[in-house]
């Protein structure tokens, strides 16, 4: 379960940085931070999932929300293969 989580953090976060510096918005650094709540019951698959990006860059906040979206909608694999009925948050931050 752990290595499902580094995957689906790995793959939105990659997504984001291919799809902001092709939008030309320059940042210094990115990381994130993924928490899962999984079920009591068997087979304790995951319920709840928070990733959370920290940028550190001149990127506008409508860039980030927008790639985002992009890597969940359309491009991250992982999550298309995870079931959809999980509950998936993301936020984020940027410092200049």
């Amino acid at each position: 379960m752990q290595a499902l989580g580094f995957a689906l953090a790995g793959c939105m976060t990659v997504d984001v940085t291919h799809i902001l510096a092709k939008g030309r918005h320059p940042f210094r650094a990115l990381s994130s931070r993924l928490t899962a709540d999984r079920s009591q019951d068997d087979p304790h698959r995951f319920v709840r999932v928070v990733l959370h990006l920290e940028i550190e860059g001149d990127v506008p906040a409508d860039a980030v929300e927008r790639a985002l979206a992009l890597s969940r909608e359309k491009y991250c694999s992982v999550w298309h293969s995870m079931r959809q009925d999980i509950e998936f948050k993301t936020s984020f931050n940027v410092r200049a």
